[in-house]
């Protein structure tokens, strides 16, 4: 009965070990499938000089992870020791070989980059360690680690000094709250550099035209114009729906490693801390502070931050694309700037537009998106067509009640002063009326020369 005890412990104890052998070898064979061209020969031989040995069960194991993974985003390392473990053939071997299987030698921490096919041809920075990332952003490891905050240690912090961000919290006018999310130098500095060497120099879709070079609200509107029907249809909580989880899967389809992929997404995302929050409880109503509170407690991307747009934009790609086709196959032109999306067409897509839009919002929903249905209008002929604050009836126009406010507040501010007008405190309000006065004029330059003799008859202090 003793002897009996004493095998079932000693089997237990073995089945304990085996199983923690097998993580181990599946870590280390998921890094050098993981590493490299995915190329059969290539794989398999650096599986068998880790391993020591080629064994027979390498290329059919390897010819099974290829059409697993080959053409998809660059998966994570626990993606690939799960498929290890689900794999029958390794399994197998396992059992079979586990006393004589061991890893003679390691990688080094550096991986090869593994861009989908698309992104071959991008000419992007080649960072394969994390070494390699805090050299290139020009701060060490731990700062580059820090910056990230992949643990979420900011978000628990009440002390604002060590935090990344400056926050400023907005009641938006149709209810709703909208926050702004201001890097601060350091971190601004990293985001600006990883925009230019990195975002810049991905294509961004055809009908996107929020943040792109070259675009504006003018080829925003462009195909919309003199339509028999205009749809607008509205993205809820454009920048806080883009999660941590998808930045980092984009910056692995660009090829870079795992651990890089992280700390680039991390460096670009953000998780608001509730602190924030305190001060604002007087001034919006509680169920929509405890919406927001939820919304941007998980990890987004921030409205303020330099890369937020062109990643916004990167991440909007596979949508842009599926409803660019969707609007061609009714004959409809379709065009996207940030979170207002804008179809229009003849008769035939009239005709249809009540159904499309059901369509287009159920894409949305598929994609990760939320659709304001408050904002959607469908805009016939009959009545006044704008999109981002422009009419389109018959060519793009200022739409004539802004206008006036514009010329009031101007005016206003020749009598009054420019103080008498700066009603929500703005510290560069100059600036803002000119900003203001300068986008009248690329629309209307006759309305814009109009509003600009106005604006140099104002006396600043």
């Amino acid at each position: 009965m003793r002897r009996y005890a004493h095998a079932e412990s000693d089997s237990l104890e073995h089945s304990t070990v085996v199983s923690h052998a097998d993580l181990y070898l599946s870590k280390m064979l998921a890094r050098c499938l993981l590493d490299g061209e995915p190329e059969l020969q290539s794989v398999t031989d650096r599986c068998g000089q880790i391993l020591g040995r080629r064994w027979r069960w390498l290329g059919p194991l390897v010819r099974r992870y290829l059409k697993a993974f080959t053409g998809r985003t660059r998966p994570r390392q626990r993606d690939v020791v799960r498929f290890l473990q689900q794999d029958d053939g390794f399994q197998r071997a396992w059992s079979k070989y586990y006393d004589e299987l061991s890893v003679t030698c390691r990688l080094g921490e550096s991986l090869q980059m593994r861009p989908v096919q698309a992104a071959q041809e991008w000419e992007i920075p080649a960072i394969t360690s994390v070494g390699a990332l805090s050299e290139w952003l020009g701060v060490k490891t731990s700062e580059a680690e820090w910056f990230a905050d992949l643990k979420g240690l900011a978000y628990r912090r009440s002390n604002p000094k060590v935090c990344h961000y400056h926050y400023r919290v907005l009641a938006k006018a149709n209810s709703g709250v909208r926050l702004i999310e201001s890097p601060k130098l350091r971190l601004k500095k990293m985001q600006r550099q990883i925009l230019t060497s990195i975002l810049e120099k991905i294509p961004i879709h055809r009908v996107a035209h929020g943040f792109v070079k070259g675009r504006s609200i003018k080829t925003f509107v462009a195909p919309h114009v003199k339509q028999r029907v205009v749809l607008r249809m509205d993205l809820q909580d454009y920048f806080p729906s883009f999660r941590s989880a998808r930045i980092q899967a984009l910056f692995r389809t660009l090829g870079y490693p795992e651990r890089v992929a992280d700390l680039l997404g991390g460096i670009c995302t953000n998780a608001v801390p509730r602190r924030v929050w305190r001060a604002t409880s007087s001034v919006i109503d509680l169920p929509q502070l405890q919406e927001a509170r939820s919304l941007y407690s998980r990890t987004h991307l921030p409205q303020g931050a330099p890369t937020s747009p062109a990643l916004a934009n990167l991440c909007t790609y596979r949508v842009d694309r599926r409803l660019a086709g969707l609007a061609r196959s009714v004959g409809a032109a379709y065009t996207r700037y940030a979170d207002d999306l804008a179809f229009s067409g003849d008769e035939l897509f009239e005709r249809r537009v009540e159904g499309f839009s059901t369509h287009v919002a159920a894409i949305l929903i598929e994609e990760g998106f939320s659709v304001n249905h408050r904002k959607t209008r469908i805009m016939r002929r009959g009545v006044r067509q704008h999109l981002a604050g422009l009419v389109t009836n018959q060519h793009a126009n200022i739409i004539r009640g802004d206008f006036d406010r514009l010329k009031a507040t101007l005016t206003n501010c020749v009598r009054s002063g420019p103080d008498s007008q700066n009603r929500e405190a703005l510290p560069r309000f100059q600036m803002h009326l000119e900003g203001r006065v300068a986008f009248v004029e690329s629309i209307n330059p006759a309305k814009g020369l109009r509003l600009r003799k106005i604006f140099e008859q104002i006396r600043w202090s």
